[in-house]
């Protein structure tokens, strides 16, 4: 199922049904009246009562707002993540509706036995304990059917609803609604597709099955489809009852939270979004059992890169660096007022560093910096917005489960284990290969690249240009390419060997380090001394 909607694509014929719908209910509940400033919106109680009203939809939309602190006052941000996920279960027809339709086969057939009494019966699903014809414990999460059309006709009521407001008070312009909306969508896209979600559960399998206290369900591949989802029964306890009987376990249960949650965002790019009490078990053997994949985020490598150095920046205090990681990790525009940006984070990072260590808190760290990008013209990328929600439902949950916890002496244990990892040789070997690979793949294409796009400007309105120059300025180019390639390989040599050199790492990676540099430096001498001498035989 994709709830992608095209805003260009919607049509306001379809959708103005339940556009006049959403205006009553807004108009009813003071909404109209906020537009004309802050001093009229209405209180914070009322605007989750509204949401709710709503339905569905817009139940998800006051859970994204939620996470959207640097555009809602505190108040209604403690309001809106009051918005309970829970709607009354749906009756055993319609389940068994849906899982014939998707599987092919009768209930009774594809399952020796279904619970008709939900275990759970949130917004988008529920689900439903049974047992496989082999014998198999299984969890079956089924979607509530009509979504896929009742979502796409909110999605493009808001659409058109957050056009007609911006055209109409351009002052909400600074809010970039359309933008907001599309990225609801996606994640509404996200959570509604099933597959998605199964790939995710594989993923995180795979990422953390060294993990040695924990455990992943697996999917059962034959009776999952975009809108069903059948994975192992997890029979555990929730982690927050399980502490008020075992608070002896928790330093290592907090020790292997920390260590899922880091290590699946370093080393691949994936993040669980909602790691809530409610999705974290612990079975009877005493490992922990992880649920929910439906809220994933995901993080290209550049982006980890600059969450790694704005980690280190932080913790350091270096609000310069800060600055320029966080940047790195958006799309800044020329309207980024840096300066300013800068002065703020500044007072971020004074605020973290003159705080007790155990009261200070990553996802509040990160949500002073997202306000204060906000502030200043920065648009964050959703994922972010993730990724801060993601730390601040951890450490809430940390906190409950031991309040004396040195959350952070975990964080950093971990930290140092990762970097170790990162400047492994083989790690350093890997980067090498895909650097030397880019390296020759540039050198080889360069030439014809640059003869091919000189020969057009001289069929075009260059063409007065003749073909011999234009031959010979695509070879001195192409010559400069060649050079240019030679330098930044010499450099990426001195760099790989400066971080085997100050990598925590005992044996020979000292030694390989430092011949590296020598390598880098000596090509770099090659490189400088043709220039030269090619500039002398011109003179």
């Amino acid at each position: 199922m994709a709830v992608m909607i095209d805003p260009e694509k919607s049509s306001l014929f379809r959708a103005a049904p339940r556009l006049m719908q959403i205006l009553r209910v807004l108009a009813r509940h003071k909404f109209l009246g906020a537009l004309r400033g802050k001093s009229h919106w209405p209180p914070p109680q009322e605007v989750r009562e509204t949401f709710e009203e709503l339905g569905l939809t817009f139940l998800k939309f006051g859970q994204v707002l939620a996470m959207r602190r640097d555009l809602l006052p505190d108040a209604y941000i403690d309001e809106l993540e009051m918005l309970h996920d829970q709607l009354p279960a749906l009756g055993i027809d319609a389940i068994s509706a849906t899982i014939e339709v998707e599987l092919g086969a009768p209930l009774t057939k594809v399952f020796a036995s279904f619970s008709e009494t939900p275990l759970a019966a949130a917004t988008i699903a529920q689900v439903h304990e049974a047992t496989m014809p082999d014998g198999r414990h299984v969890a079956v999460k089924v979607q509530r059917p009509g979504l896929e059309a009742m979502i796409a006709t909110d999605i493009a009521a808001l659409t058109y609803l957050a056009a007609l407001g911006e055209s109409l008070f351009p002052r909400l312009r600074a809010l970039d609604l359309p933008v907001l909306v599309r990225e609801f969508a996606n994640s509404l896209n996200r959570e509604t597709d099933f597959q998605r979600e199964a790939r995710s559960i594989l993923l995180f399998r795979a990422a953390l099955m060294e993990v040695p206290d924990l455990w992943i369900p697996d999917v059962v591949a034959e009776c999952s489809t975009a809108t069903v989802l059948t994975m192992e029964f997890s029979a555990g306890e929730r982690v927050d009852l399980y502490a008020r009987l075992h608070p002896e376990a928790m330093p290592q249960v907090i020790k292997t939270l920390v260590r899922l949650m880091l290590q699946t965002i370093f080393e691949e790019g994936l993040f669980h979004a909602d790691p809530h009490s409610g999705n974290v078990l612990v079975l009877p053997d005493g490992r922990l059992s992880l649920l929910d994949f439906g809220m994933t985020g995901e993080l290209d490598e550049p982006m980890r890169d600059s969450l790694t150095l704005l980690l280190e920046a932080v913790v350091k205090g270096d609000a310069r660096a800060a600055t320029e990681a966080y940047l790195e990790m958006t799309s800044a525009s020329e309207k980024v007022n840096r300066a300013a940006l800068l002065l703020d984070i500044k007072a971020v990072l004074y605020e973290i560093h003159r705080s007790d260590l155990k009261n200070v808190s990553i996802g509040d760290a990160f949500d002073s910096l997202l306000r204060a990008g906000s502030r200043h013209g920065v648009h964050n990328p959703g994922e972010f917005f993730l990724l801060t929600r993601a730390f601040v439902i951890l450490e809430s949950m940390i906190r409950q489960l031991d309040p004396e916890h040195d959350y952070l002496g975990a964080f950093r244990e971990e930290i140092s284990r990762l970097t170790a990892q990162h400047f492994s040789l083989a790690r350093i070997k890997d980067k090498t290969g895909k650097l030397a690979r880019e390296m020759e793949r540039l050198i080889n294409d360069a030439p014809g690249d640059t003869r091919r796009v000189l020969r057009r400007f001289a069929e075009g309105n260059l063409g007065r240009l003749q073909a011999p120059a234009m031959e010979a300025l695509g070879g001195r180019i192409s010559r400069n390419l060649e050079r240019l390639t030679g330098a930044i390989a010499s450099a990426a040599l001195v760099i790989g060997g400066a971080m085997l050199v100050i990598a925590p790492l005992a044996g020979l990676h000292h030694i390989l380090g430092e011949i590296m540099i020598i390598v880098g430096i000596f090509g770099t001498l090659l490189v400088c001394i043709g220039a030269l001498r090619r500039d002398r035989g011109r003179r």
